[in-house]
């Protein structure tokens, strides 16, 4: 059992294997937070909640008990209109034009196990004792609308999930304007902010800053993610590193435009909140509907960043990721982006094919450029048919020509991208976002399908799902391109407009679901021009997402270590490019280059055919040796040990699930004169087992690998990488 309640004085405290949230209801009926942080025994803990009278600046809706205002109480469920001026986590708008809300306490229910969300992606179990989920009641009477809060405590993994379900019982409609997954108020604002920031091909830098008085956070009005903020926050203690210090993650399960801020009021107090952005966004509840919320998965460490990033990893891992591939090792892959952009024929493609089986790699990824007449990237998305002239004998005669090689077939997508010269949009110049009498704003001369409408989804279905059945496809990479603009739904009427963008989400993951579910034997790779929407709800319906259009072994440095934070390595697609790199235009070894793409889902995107024979032999090696480690990286414990945020040397390892082994990879980027010797210290290990260094006859005890540490960096050179493998004897 994960949730324990005191029914007498109606506290609910939720335990994980680390941590305990407790909250209360008042005798007035609002519902207070009481504790968030390290696990506790469960007691009383009424005594947490200081009653004290504020200044008459802070309003008081209990007349008769001063101590009671919404401008100091931390409450679980913020309102606006009855004196909390901080964020609220719902506002909404009553027929009569009022946004006033008052919610009180009216019950709750138990339950084992915890329910899917409708529509929506969500963290799961397999089991009922997994874990417990506790739904309580609030209701505003005056406005004839209930809110079921959502509380998720694993007992198997160190995670605690919320949402939000508002449910409109009245007779008329409501407008809900504002509809926050999670808010938190904690006790004080003596804490660093932590966000994952950036921009395309520089996506996740790790951003840290003390909190301020005001609102300080993060958001997306893009309509996705984004490349330039990731949906997740955390709070940490000032001082917090890898290993020591308490840590507060809050990460969202959505893909559309989010908001997650920290509010640090007058009284020196936090509220943090998360949701979809309320800018924009409205929903028109009628009588009777409901509205749900995404999910926050919230996740406590007192053992500093690596502490959170262990718990978000096995979760993510194992009950976000779904189907035959979350436990399964991903193929090594060739994808010809690089290596032919648009220009290619099928014979060049089993050339690349051919010269990849040679090497040792199991799956060819066709990319851009196999449909319609599309030469470039100003047409023909929408048009899901096998351009002849490139393929004259169709796909399935390319697919079964890499499958002779005993190879697997993959395949690019954009399924939500329509072009302005393309068939289906002659036909249907109405299926794209658009707002009437307003020019259509191109990105990459594309524009983006409306996937509010179920005519359109249901076409999309129809045309992917006749591909995908037409030849032996075993992975697609689905890509999304652009952001939106002029969004609007010529299905909607002018007062659900502003419900656009999250009906586009919610039919995005319809479709996601549909296909999925009716081809699970293939490997689905989620990418937005890289890294744009690497988020936990596309890691619900597929397994691993194109890290970053950025291929760059130095940027990825950066790259793959800011996604660690949250994500695990099994979620990370890393390949080998051509030097000098597309992106940056840096020349770096195939080494380097190999060390970097073999920390994920490993591949290469270049011309095979165009190796020498030493680098043949360099490919072989690492393919071969990616191989024997495959198991170790993609679904090991993955530990961070020198930052290229801090410095110019980048560290991580890997340890096997069951010990047996530990990967090391060590990097510097640039060569300093006389520079003074250097010993990684790593982590994880067993102190009382003994570890031999593959390749050498020296032993290793696993104290002293972690203690003393190992010798790096004698080498001169930039660009320089190591890699040790340890065996556990």
């Amino acid at each position: 059992m994960s949730i324990y309640i005191n029914e007498e004085k109606l506290q609910f405290h939720l335990q994980t294997r680390k941590a305990s949230y407790v909250f209360q209801v008042l005798p007035s009926g609002y519902l207070v937070h009481l504790y968030y942080g390290k696990k506790l025994r469960d007691s009383d803990l009424s005594w947490l909640h200081v009653r004290t009278e504020r200044a008459s600046f802070s309003p008081n809706p209990v007349p008769e008990d001063r101590t009671i205002s919404f401008d100091t109480l931390p409450l679980e469920l913020p309102v606006y209109g009855t004196s909390d001026f901080r964020n609220p986590a719902v506002q909404l708008q009553l027929e009569n034009g009022s946004s006033v809300s008052e919610f009180t306490y009216v019950g709750y229910r138990l339950e084992t196990g915890k329910p899917a969300l409708q529509g929506l992606p969500a963290t799961y179990v397999e089991a009922a004792d997994e874990a417990d989920t506790l739904v309580i009641e609030m209701e505003d009477r005056v406005a004839g609308v209930r809110i079921e809060l959502s509380y998720t405590a694993y007992t198997s993994f160190n995670a605690i999930t919320r949402s939000m379900r508002i449910i409109n019982e009245s007779a008329t409609s409501v407008n809900v304007a504002r509809a926050l997954s999670t808010s938190v108020d904690f006790p004080h604002a003596d804490y660093e902010l932590l966000q994952l920031s950036g921009a395309w091909t520089r996506e996740r830098d790790i951003v840290r800053r003390p909190l301020a008085s005001g609102l300080q956070g993060v958001e997306s009005r893009r309509g996705s993610s984004s490349h330039q903020q990731n949906p997740f926050i955390a709070l940490m203690t000032p001082g917090t590193d890898e290993d020591q210090g308490e840590v507060y993650g809050f990460s969202l399960v959505y893909s559309g435009s989010f908001t997650a801020q920290a509010e640090v009021d007058q009284f020196h107090t936090t509220r943090v909140s998360l949701g979809i952005n309320p800018f924009e966004f409205s929903w028109k509840l009628e009588s009777g509907e409901a509205f749900q919320t995404p999910e926050t998965v919230m996740v406590y460490s007192d053992a500093g960043l690596d502490g959170m990033s262990q718990s978000y990893h096995e979760l993510y891992r194992e009950r976000l990721a779904r189907g035959k591939f979350r436990n399964t090792e991903r193929p090594v892959l060739v994808n010809n982006w690089e290596a032919t952009y648009f220009g290619f024929n099928a014979d060049k493609i089993e050339q690349i094919a051919s010269a990849g089986k040679k090497l040792g790699i199991e799956l060819f990824v066709l990319d851009d450029g196999w449909f319609g007449h599309r030469d470039s990237d100003n047409s023909s998305l929408g048009d899901w048919i096998v351009d002849k002239n490139k393929l004259p004998q169709g796909l399935d005669d390319l697919a079964n020509r890499v499958t002779a090689l005993d190879m697997q077939f993959g395949l690019w997508f954009e399924p939500e991208m329509i072009s302005p010269d393309s068939e289906l949009y002659r036909k249907h110049p109405d299926w794209c976002l658009h707002v009437p009498d307003r020019r259509r704003t191109e990105g990459r001369q594309q524009l983006v399908l409306d996937f509010s409408r179920q005519d359109v989804r249901d076409e999309i279905v129809r045309m992917l799902s006749d591909v995908l059945g037409s030849a032996p496809i075993s992975y697609v990479k689905w890509d999304m391109n652009r952001n939106m603009t002029e969004i609007g739904s010529a299905q909607l009427p002018a007062d659900r407009q502003r419900e656009t963008a999250h009906r586009y989400m919610l039919g995005l993951y319809e479709v996601m679901e549909r296909i999925t579910s009716s081809f699970p034997n293939i490997l689905f790779e989620s990418c937005s021009g890289g890294g744009g929407r690497f988020d936990p709800g596309m890691l619900y319906y597929m397994p691993q997402t194109w890290t970053s259009d950025n291929t760059d072994a130095v940027s990825r440095l950066r790259i793959q270590y800011g996604t660690s934070l949250v994500y695990p390595v099994s979620s990370m697609g890393s390949h080998i490019s051509a030097v000098p790199n597309h992106q940056v235009n840096r020349i770096t070894s195939l080494e380097i280059r190999g060390h970097v793409a073999m920390s994920g889902n490993f591949g290469y995107e270049l011309d095979l055919t165009r190796f020498t024979e030493e680098e043949n032999a360099i490919v072989k090696a690492q393919v071969e040796l990616y191989k024997e480690i495959r198991g170790t990286i993609q679904y090991g414990t993955f530990r961070r040990l020198l930052s290229p945020f801090e410095g110019n040397e980048t560290a991580w390892m890997f340890i096997a699930p069951d010990g047996s082994e530990a990967v090391v990879f060590y990097f510097r980027v640039l060569s300093e004169p006389n520079a003074p010797l250097q010993r990684l210290k790593l982590k994880g290990l067993d102190p009382d087992a003994d570890y031999r260094l593959k390749g050498s006859t020296e032993t290793y005890t696993g104290d002293a690998l972690m203690y003393g540490g190992i010798s790096v960096g004698r080498a001169t050179g930039d660009y320089l990488s190591e890699m040790f493998r340890f065996e556990r004897v």
